[in-house]
């Protein structure tokens, strides 16, 4: 009985804990929600003079701001009146230049009306008295100057011709001076440098370490490099730079802007070397096209047609016996101009025909015939003056003089091309023995692209993969070896070095 009332007892502990343990619980968190409930209001009091404050500060600075725009306002305005006065006094000013000039207008009207009626009345008198004269003699004025010369004549036959003979010896003295003397002042009126030959273009690289990227990993980059551009590299020779090597000096500045650009862009594969390589052929191009407008633009020349100055242009490129030929031509023109301004011919004719002299030699290239019969071709094909194809088409004598602008031409490419120092006969042999080599191996069928390299001692020649087989590419090289040695004349050996390149493109989309 002891024990369940122990059990009994317990039990009754137990429930008292419990409930005591629940209401001691409540009381604390009745407690707590009042002290949160209290930070909470002490939070929003101080929220709301933070928002005040914030208000206040603002209300300042935008009563600041709006003074500020009210004084810019008000200078603005002023600036405006001031402005406005200055107009309505300049108005006022040209308005009384206006009313004065139209005075002097009229005035110079009626001076203009009384000087046509005295003039009226001085040639009616001038008339009158000669039919007086006629009238008295019995001749007209015709018959009277013939008789005076009649007379005057038999008489001084024998003293005239003496005469004629004299100032004919003298006069051809004096035509022979003054034509040395006008080509001296026109060469020494013109101030040109000496023209120079270069083989190389020097391209400046930060470090030598951009030379491994250029290489590429087993020289992939340097090959696709040469292969876009058509030049060759060379990279160990100088410290600090590159050197660009080629007889063709379209396709060195074509392969200097482009290699600038992939050092400056910094991702070297080559992919982007063909990216760059095409992106310089578009500069190049704009290049040539504001050469020819600076060309005619430096001679006063007007009127030609775009695609004249286009092709103009190209002779920036070119060079005839080691003289740069756009430049020449522009020195032609000057010459020309003044030796037209001396003889009294057509000045602009004269400087068309010569600046236009050589244009056939941008596309001689390119088009079968000489430079001249190319020229008259572009010229007549796009318009130009039948006076200026007159003008330029004889500079080599291969046709006859038509016209004094003509033999001005003629001279004035003469006094250019002959000064001392102006022209090379050895380089322009050299180019011209590339230039046939490359045409030679491009003749045959299949070839894609031809590049003359090593000065000449080496030829590099890509053929177009689906055309040719590597059996038929090996055979194709011995063929052009052959043909290099019967028809060309070198010296030395050509390494002649074909390439068959497969490249395979797919698309994922």
């Amino acid at each position: 009985m002891s024990t369940l009332l122990i059990i009994f007892l317990l039990a009754v502990a137990v429930v008292l804990g419990l409930f005591a343990g629940y209401y001691l619980r409540r009381i604390i968190a009745l407690a707590r929600r009042r002290s949160i409930e209290i930070d909470i209001k002490q939070m929003m009091v101080g929220a709301k003079e933070e928002v005040q404050k914030i208000t206040g500060e603002a209300k300042k600075k935008a009563e600041e701001t709006l003074e500020e725009a009210r004084k810019k306002s008000t200078e603005h305005e002023v600036e405006h009146k001031k402005t406005e006065e200055r107009l309505i006094k300049k108005e006022g000013l040209l308005d009384t230049r206006q009313t004065e000039i139209d005075k002097e207008a009229e005035s110079l009207k009626v001076k203009v009306e009384e000087i046509k009626k005295i003039r009226e009345r001085a040639d009616a008198l001038a008339v009158e008295r000669q039919t007086s004269l006629e009238k008295v003699a019995g001749l007209t004025e015709v018959e009277a100057k013939e008789e005076v010369m009649k007379t005057a004549e038999h008489k001084y036959e024998e003293d005239l011709l003496v005469r004629m003979r004299k100032l004919e010896d003298t006069n051809n003295e004096t035509l022979e001076r003054r034509a040395k003397d006008i080509l001296a002042a026109s060469v020494q009126r013109l101030a040109s440098s000496t023209a120079t030959e270069l083989m190389t273009s020097i391209v400046s690289i930060p470090n030598d370490d951009i030379k491994g990227k250029i290489i590429g990993k087993e020289g992939r980059n340097i090959r696709a490099f040469e292969r876009a551009a058509g030049v060759e590299l060379m990279i160990d020779d100088t410290p600090g730079s590159i050197v660009i090597s080629s007889f063709d000096p379209v396709r060195r500045q074509i392969a200097r802007v482009a290699l600038e650009n992939l050092i400056i862009d910094g991702r070297i594969q080559p992919a982007k070397i063909e990216e760059m390589v095409e992106k310089a052929k578009n500069d190049i191009n704009k290049i040539i096209k504001d050469k020819g407008d600076q060309a005619v633009y430096e001679c006063g020349i007007f009127n030609l047609d775009p695609r004249i100055i286009a092709i103009l242009g190209r002779l920036y490129f070119r060079t005839s016996y080691g003289q740069n030929v756009l430049q020449h031509s522009i020195e032609m023109a000057h010459i020309a101009g003044m030796l037209a301004e001396e003889l009294k011919a057509d000045i602009q004719i004269a400087k068309a025909g010569a600046l236009l002299h050589d244009i056939g030699k941008a596309l001689d290239h390119e088009v079968q015939g000489t430079h001249i019969e190319i020229g008259i071709r572009i010229l007549q094909k796009f318009g130009a003056d039948s006076r200026i194809v007159q003008a330029m088409k004889s500079h080599h004598e291969d046709y006859p003089y038509e016209t004094i602008e003509a033999v001005i031409v003629q001279t004035a490419d003469a006094v250019s091309g002959g000064r001392p120092g102006a022209r090379r006969d050895t380089v322009e042999n050299y180019l011209k023995r590339l230039a046939d080599l490359e045409a030679l191996a491009g003749s045959f069928a299949g070839v894609e692209k031809v590049y003359a390299l090593q000065a000449g001692r080496e030829i590099r020649i890509f053929v177009t993969p689906e055309k040719i087989s590597d059996l038929e590419a090996k055979n194709l090289a011995r063929e052009i070896a052959l043909k290099i040695e019967k028809e060309l004349k070198y010296p030395g050996e050509i390494k002649v070095i074909l390439i068959r390149e497969t490249r395979i493109v797919e698309y994922a989309r």
